[in-house]
């Protein structure tokens, strides 16, 4: 098949105006010894991240002394996390294993929507999570009022209810847009930027609402994440022990870090969309904050929720 024959593949026609029916997922083409060995590695970090989030929503689900705030978040984050690996890793690892791989149109909406939903919702969690931590460290003695079942379902319900909106709203104004061909997304799964580079129409409304959208929904939950834990900060300081002092501060760098990575890199993808990044360092962004450091997170959260705060320490 010649290489024009190839590139029309997916690209239909209605008179004289081309339409694409599908897309080709391209992944890491040019490099099949690198695709070859990511295989392999986010095989094995899907299988770890299912299990593991797997066995915390078993455990807090039977164990009802650990339905309390702190632990119904980090449920309902490791069931946005097992949303999230579901919907892009299966994908991926075809990707990975093969040299182009098509998605049907319907496909690749459903793909950027759940995308949205679960990567949104879990940034959003976070932001809650932080203020959780924020209120039981800073204010112990006024937390069961603070965070009580009534606070924590609004919490979750409009973390899960605003992306669901925001998702529905996004996705189909993308797919709204003509797709005339090529077809090839340059990138291992149907996120917005690759998907709306192959779109043949002015999209500069479009980049300016996920600018503004990216400052509401990433950078305002981040910047609520840095204050509280220049609270909590000051609250380990007034920690009697140094050895908890040590602890606490190892805990929180270590999640403050994965969750600066996390939002950091979603910021560069979603606030320029069609942004002058090369196609490898785009894919590797995404890679960073949909897979490699919610796994990382996971581990961060356990250690710094696992402990129990002594109010007798402050």
């Amino acid at each position: 098949m010649s290489v024009t024959a190839k590139r029309n593949q997916g690209v239909g026609s209605h008179g004289n105006e081309s339409f694409v029916v599908d897309f080709i997922l391209l992944g890491f083409s040019n490099f099949p010894q690198l695709q070859g060995q990511l295989f392999w590695v986010f095989l094995a970090d899907y299988l770890v991240t299912l299990l593991g989030n797997a066995i915390i929503i078993v455990v807090i689900s039977l164990e009802q002394s650990l339905h309390v705030p702190m632990y119904l978040f980090l449920l309902n984050l490791s069931v946005v996390e097992v949303g999230f690996s579901a919907v892009i890793m299966p994908e991926m690892l075809v990707v990975l294993s093969s040299e182009k791989t098509t998605i049907t149109f319907a496909g690749c909406f459903a793909q950027m929507y759940f995308i949205l939903l679960f990567g949104g919702t879990e940034c959003f969690l976070l932001g809650a999570m932080a203020y959780d931590r924020f209120a039981a460290i800073c204010h112990p003695l006024s937390y069961p009022v603070t965070m009580n079942k009534r606070v924590f379902t609004k919490l979750v319900i409009v973390s899960w209810v605003s992306w669901i909106m925001v998702a529905t709203v996004q996705t189909t104004w993308v797919f709204t847009f003509p797709f005339c061909g090529p077809n090839e997304i340059n990138h291992l799964f149907c996120e917005t930027p690759p998907v709306l580079e192959l779109a043949c129409a002015d999209t500069f409304l479009f980049e300016i609402y996920a600018f503004t959208g990216t400052i509401l929904t990433v950078i305002v939950p981040f910047s609520l994440i840095l204050l509280s834990y220049v609270r909590i900060l000051f609250a380990i300081l007034k920690m009697p022990s140094t050895t908890g002092r040590q602890k606490s501060f190892s805990t929180c760098a270590s999640h403050l870090t994965s969750v600066t990575l996390f939002y950091g890199t979603a910021s560069m993808t979603y606030l320029q969309p069609k942004s002058g990044y090369s196609p490898e360092t785009k894919k590797l962004m995404s890679l960073a904050y949909t897979l490699l450091t919610p796994l990382e997170m996971k581990r961060a959260l356990m250690k710094l929720w696992r402990r129990k705060v002594d109010l007798h320490t402050f």
